[in-house]
């Protein structure tokens, strides 16, 4: 990869295009990139002050809201019970998140918990948890060998750059983490 390429892979519109792809593609919730995001609103910020016309501005960060708040809603209790989890979500979507548990709980309570009997008035713990074992198509940026399990024997994969591959998710957890491997 020359310079170029390089530099233009780097670009904050290129970073939060790869970080929508592996949110949107990954079975988990991921890193909230506070540091691009506010990178990014300034830049727009920025633009918008030079536009003389405001009218032909749109938002685009509804998809990636309505994304992670799905998200969010599937695994509530996991994420809530997981302090890694929580990390990743940025403070606004941590109070969404504490709301929807709140909200929940109070529908229960309200709707299924009151005509029970007395010893069945606690709101169930029922944990849904992320399916790391979910299939996801992916691009290697390098040469890397993944370890497969399977079957409880330790397989090598080898990955080449540049070519897809549908694979597990969990064995590659931690080079989408690092950036070495984009989901797709």
């Amino acid at each position: 990869m020359d310079d170029y390429e390089s530099l233009i892979a780097t670009t904050d519109v290129e970073l939060l295009k790869r970080a929508w792809r592996n949110e949107k593609a990954t079975p988990e919730i991921l890193c909230y990139e506070s540091h691009l995001v506010f990178r990014i609103k300034k830049q727009i910020k920025l633009v918008e002050e030079n536009m003389e016309e405001k009218s032909n501005h749109h938002d685009s960060g509804d998809d990636n809201d309505s994304l992670l708040i799905s998200k969010i809603q599937k695994c509530l209790f996991n994420i809530l019970k997981t302090d890694e989890l929580l990390k990743r979500l940025s403070e606004e979507e941590r109070n969404y998140a504490k709301t929807c548990e709140k909200d929940l709980n109070q529908h229960l309570e309200d709707i299924v918990l009151s005509k029970l009997p007395k010893n069945y008035e606690s709101v169930p713990n029922t944990v849904l948890e992320s399916q790391l074992d979910t299939l996801v198509l992916c691009r290697s940026k390098d040469y890397l060998t993944i370890e497969l399990d399977d079957d409880d024997k330790l397989r090598l994969f080898e990955m080449e750059p540049d070519v897809l591959h549908f694979i597990s998710y969990k064995p590659i957890k931690a080079h989408v983490k690092n950036g070495k491997i984009d989901l797709l």
